[in-house]
């Protein structure tokens, strides 16, 4: 997910959205969006986050109660001092909205492109995913942990379709995959360390550019693959992204 400067302006400020069992919050407080940034990467004491964030122990103590008290963050014992607590995010981390990253594009050129073509029904698709998409997008709304956690989920189900033990089959199985079904042409460039380019992306070619990667459902879906097939956590980086104005996606695959 995305860092962006917070700035003093209400208009400007970045607002994260969390689900948790009492609701969907919208955090627009500063202190707290760096909070929860800074958890949604490590379980943090008490004491790191004073010392990370920069502000008094009594301003993070008050957020920190707050954050707690929504149901957003929770906390457990330290393991080496139970008078201490770690706290941890205890909640599901939507996507962000923010005035600055609103993005200025027409919906209606998508369906005109659409129209003037052949009538393809997975164009038709590809259509109606885009422009969901880019319409969250015009008001500012960054959905892609949702693609994320979809993808795994997506990733999960679609294992056994494409398992093989043999890594050589198991990659042409993922590639047989995405051509049959629209999604792209997958070329693998290397081995060691694992790299596969999408050319055709269903989730992001035609996507107007944004300067980020935007294949969020796709990461999640091949880290789903990997980590299982690996039997151990893998992590997925796109490097490249027609959204960031280049010709493929490129995916590297790691153990995390």
């Amino acid at each position: 997910m995305n860092n962006y400067n917070v700035k003093n302006s209400k208009k400007d400020t970045q607002i994260e959205l969390f689900a948790t069992s009492k609701g969907v919050y919208a955090i627009d407080s500063p202190v707290r969006v760096k909070i929860l940034s800074m958890l949604r990467k490590n379980e943090l004491s008490f004491d790191q986050i004073v010392a990370l964030s920069g502000k008094a122990k009594s301003t993070i103590s008050v957020h920190l109660k707050k954050l707690v008290d929504e149901g957003i963050i929770d906390s457990k014992p330290d393991p080496e001092d139970a008078r201490k607590k770690i706290f941890f995010i205890n909640s599901e981390y939507l996507g962000e909205l923010s005035h600055e990253k609103r993005l200025e594009d027409s919906i209606e050129s998508y369906v005109t492109s659409y129209v003037s073509s052949d009538g393809d029904p997975f164009e038709f698709f590809r259509l109606m995913f885009k422009t969901i998409r880019v319409a969250l997008m015009a008001q500012g709304i960054n959905i892609d942990p949702i693609l994320y956690e979809a993808g795994l989920k997506v990733g999960d189900a679609l294992y056994e379709k494409v398992a093989d033990p043999k890594i050589d089959k198991f990659l042409q199985n993922i590639a047989d995959f995405w051509e049959t079904h629209y999604l792209g042409t997958i070329e693998v460039k290397n081995m060691d360390p694992l790299i596969i380019n999408v050319y055709d992306c269903y989730e992001c070619k035609g996507l107007p550019y944004t300067g980020v990667p935007a294949c969020a459902f796709d990461s999640g879906i091949l880290k789903s693959l990997f980590t299982t097939y690996f039997q151990d956590e893998q992590s997925v980086k796109e490097t490249k992204c027609y959204a960031m104005g280049d010709d493929y996606c490129c995916f590297a695959i790691n153990k995390k």
